[in-house]
């Protein structure tokens, strides 16, 4: 641990939660009351051999520092004060680092922007209701239960260690025939919980792919799934079954993230794909195989008749302590740059509150569906991440149209080596990355052709007669311009 640490907010939440005062936490620390409130309001560093004490005092391990919980508020306050409603009122970088160190109220003020886009966007709706002359039925509010689930994601950084466990666990005893994984679950959903397994033909359940019935035992899956697809849906069903004490323990610790029923049931959901992740790409085995090919996700899809969006979901969770794999940030869109699921496991920020960089190239992979595209990416703090994005396409018939959206995956330049995609880059040249943002708006590079907003830090000069590239981006509207010499005197003719 480097000796210049500023942990102050972690120790003072560490020493409240246990109920000491300063004075007792001093004693056990053996420093002075005045010097630990120094370190608690970060003016003087946390050098290591107390950091090692404070570990030990509060029975704590070194991960509980190592989180970035504080900089993910941080991220999110930045974007929040980026919106022109704070045009008038600037709040600078510092002032959100501050603000971050209290963490019960950094929350309190992204519930509260929460709440005020969803009012926002209730009256977007209604306004358009009213407008096209249908009937109102309700307004669909902001998609918190989402958000409220992707921050126990975050803060566990994808991995559930009882998770991998608990699937291990049942892989073990359910004695899985990896070359026909079908017919292994079907006989141990069976034999285990007394469950039949159906598949229904297709227009019986309309757009229905998984029903269970518990009172009938009988589970149903759509025959138009694709195999890997029904893989998926038998180990997530297995898991919601045979890990429920596990997820529901995780459950119980992250009430704290989790404030709705529907925050909770989605969080089951997502808990038991998790589990049905490490049933069917087992950790171990799955990082040999990763590393052996490289990443190479497509090689990865055929040796574990697993989908791209499941191998590259796979792949970010490879986080254990001892057997890491390669960090991977994930995120998926739709063509409209709705972002649909994202996970940052590489310290990169995504936009929670607005639209996203569309220079990234999970947005150009729409350019050219179904083709592996890569980028070698540089944000403006210039931190570089070696990128992977391909669309994937679900169909379910001729009737219900395509629903295409693009994944993404990508990891810091330090360890894109390691993977296949990367070869052939100079990745020592990080001025040939391209440059890319969180939003807009938190962007300060003012010089990009494809700016949709103007930049927080920086007012946008207007001029009627000068027209740049972009409305935002710089014209050269201050430039002088070459005033036209005289004209030269006509002679006069004569006739």
């Amino acid at each position: 641990m480097s000796s210049n640490l500023k942990l102050g907010a972690k120790v003072r939440a560490l020493r409240r939660k246990e109920g000491l005062s300063q004075t007792d936490l001093a004693g056990r620390l053996d420093i002075s009351p005045s010097y630990l409130n120094l370190i608690e309001h970060n003016q003087r560093p946390l050098p290591a051999h107390l950091l090692l004490k404070v570990a030990q005092t509060f029975n704590v391990d070194f991960a509980t520092f190592a989180d970035d919980t504080q900089s993910r508020l941080a991220g999110d306050l930045q974007e929040i004060f980026g919106d022109p409603l704070f045009e008038e009122h600037p709040v600078t970088t510092n002032d959100v680092r501050e603000l971050a160190e209290n963490g019960q109220a950094s929350r309190a003020i992204i519930a509260l922007y929460h709440a005020y886009r969803a009012q926002m966007e209730s009256a977007r709706a209604l306004a358009a209701k009213v407008y096209d002359g249908r009937d109102f039925h309700g307004v669909n509010p902001a998609h918190l239960p989402s958000e409220e689930v992707n921050d126990v994601i975050q803060h566990n950084m994808n991995y559930f260690p009882e998770l991998e466990a608990a699937a291990e666990d049942v892989a073990r005893k359910a004695k899985l025939d990896r070359t026909d994984l079908y017919s292994s679950m079907l006989g141990y959903l069976r034999h285990e919980h007394g469950i039949t397994v159906v598949l229904t033909p297709v227009g019986r359940n309309g757009s229905t792919v998984r029903r269970y019935d518990p009172d009938r035992k009988l589970l149903e899956l759509s025959e138009v799934l694709p195999p890997w697809s029904r893989h998926f849906q038998l180990a997530h069903q297995i898991g919601l079954l045979a890990a429920q004490p596990v997820i529901d323990a995780i459950i119980a610790r992250s009430q704290s993230h989790l404030t709705t029923p529907d925050s909770i049931k989605l969080c089951r959901i997502a808990l038991a794909n998790c589990f049905a992740a490490a049933f069917l790409m087992p950790y171990d085995e799955f990082l040999r195989f990763a590393e052996e090919v490289r990443y190479d996700i497509e090689l990865l899809q055929h040796h574990y008749t697993a989908s791209w969006e499941q191998v590259c979901h796979r792949l970010t969770t490879l986080r254990k302590p001892s057997a890491p794999g390669v960090p991977f940030h994930f995120v998926r869109v739709d063509i409209a740059g709705n972002i649909s699921k994202r996970f940052s496991g590489t310290g990169i920020r995504f936009a929670r509150f607005s639209g996203s960089c569309p220079r990234w190239d999970v947005h150009a992979a729409f350019l050219t569906p179904g083709r592996v595209r890569t980028q070698l990416s540089k944000m403006p703090d210039g931190t570089a991440y070696f990128c992977i994005a391909r669309t994937i396409r679900k169909s379910f018939g001729y009737q219900s149209g395509d629903a295409l959206m693009a994944v993404g995956i990508g990891c810091p330049v330090n360890d894109a080596r390691n993977i296949v995609y990367a070869d052939g880059y100079d990745l020592d040249n990080l001025d040939a990355a391209v440059p890319i943002g969180t939003t807009c708006r938190l962007c300060e590079r003012t010089d990009c052709d494809q700016r949709a907003f103007p930049a927080l830090q920086s007012n946008i000069t207007v001029d009627e007669n000068v027209r740049g590239r972009s409305f935002y981006a710089p014209s050269g509207a201050d430039i002088p311009l070459p005033q036209p010499s005289a004209a030269p005197a006509r002679k006069s003719r004569k006739r």
